[in-house]
């Protein structure tokens, strides 16, 4: 972490957070030249060439937001869905194959282009400029590793019920579960150098809990949290993947062929139990929460 900033928690909200918060500008700046310059490729599974590559991974954690989408509206034909920060809108492009009208708001130029030749309603403009889209109301809209990025995440939230959100609709929030025991236990162990701190990328470090409060601040109801495969027990049991591409893709293949036999043998309910319970103990490499606006 570089020395200009140190983690606090935030004395308003509570989740953890860089101090202090960087400026506009430099947030601009490290976009800029960093982030959406490389076209993602250095950014973990943002790009698009390692989002396709792992399609069959990827299209199962868009099927458990359709399954939980579907059990909360009673279906999905019909519904909208506004995903903010789409990427290369492959979450967007799954929700369309199940029958949801899609659409997005995207900063990258490649990101936009590519989405709008497929088919989707891409607007391009800052992660909360959403004036972009007018009048225009939504079912469902998505924030899918967005969060941990904004200066100001309530403000966002809260503009998202305000602005976005249809009345009765339902927001989706996908966040890295971060200083969760797992995670500090082997950074403990192995001497990793609090690993996720990567400011001024990750601006805000969530956990369920801490997300939850925050939701409730900002003028919503939790209606469901689930975590995914805790990655960090890896760790526990002596692989470690934190500096090791090698050793991190093999973990990684590990977590999918665990996800993937369970759900092969007819084990998908037990999976989704397991996931909402670690939410409970805050354990889990993603948070995954779903709330509705007061």
């Amino acid at each position: 972490m570089s020395e200009r900033f140190r983690i606090i928690e935030d004395p308003v909200f509570g989740y953890r957070r860089i101090d202090p918060v960087p400026t506009q500008a430099q947030v601009e700046q490290y976009y800029a030249e960093e982030f959406y310059s490389s076209g993602y490729k250095q950014f973990n599974d943002s790009s698009l060439a390692v989002q396709q590559e792992e399609k069959e991974f990827f299209d199962s954690r868009w099927d458990a937001v359709c399954r939980r989408i579907d059990r909360h509206f009673g279906g999905l034909g019909g519904l909208s869905v506004f995903d903010v920060g789409f990427g290369f809108a492959q979450a967007l492009l799954y929700f369309k194959t199940r029958g949801m009208s899609a659409a997005g708001l995207e900063p990258s130029e490649e990101g936009v282009a590519y989405a709008l030749s497929q088919g989707i309603e891409a607007y391009q403009g800052g992660i909360e400029e959403f004036d972009v889209v007018g009048d225009c109301r939504y079912n469902v809209v998505t924030v899918i590793n967005v969060l941990e990025h904004l200066r100001s995440p309530a403000d966002t939230l809260s503009r998202i019920r305000q602005e976005l959100l249809a009345p009765g609709g339902l927001l989706v929030l996908d966040v890295p579960n971060e200083f969760n025991d797992f995670q500090v236990a082997a950074n403990s162990e192995y001497d990793l150098g609090e690993w996720w701190i990567c400011p001024p990328n990750h601006i805000n470090y969530f956990s369920v809990s801490s997300l939850c409060a925050l939701l409730d601040t900002c003028g919503y109801d939790v209606v469901y949290k689930e975590s995914s495969f805790p990655l960090e027990m890896f760790l526990l049991m002596g692989d470690v993947y934190v500096g090791d591409a090698a050793v991190g893709k093999e973990s990684h293949e590990r977590r999918v062929r665990f996800e993937s036999t369970l759900r092969r043998q007819g084990k998908s309910e037990t999976l989704e139990r397991y996931y909402a319970a670690l939410a409970e103990l805050d354990l889990g490499r993603q948070a995954t929460v779903y709330a509705t606006p007061r």
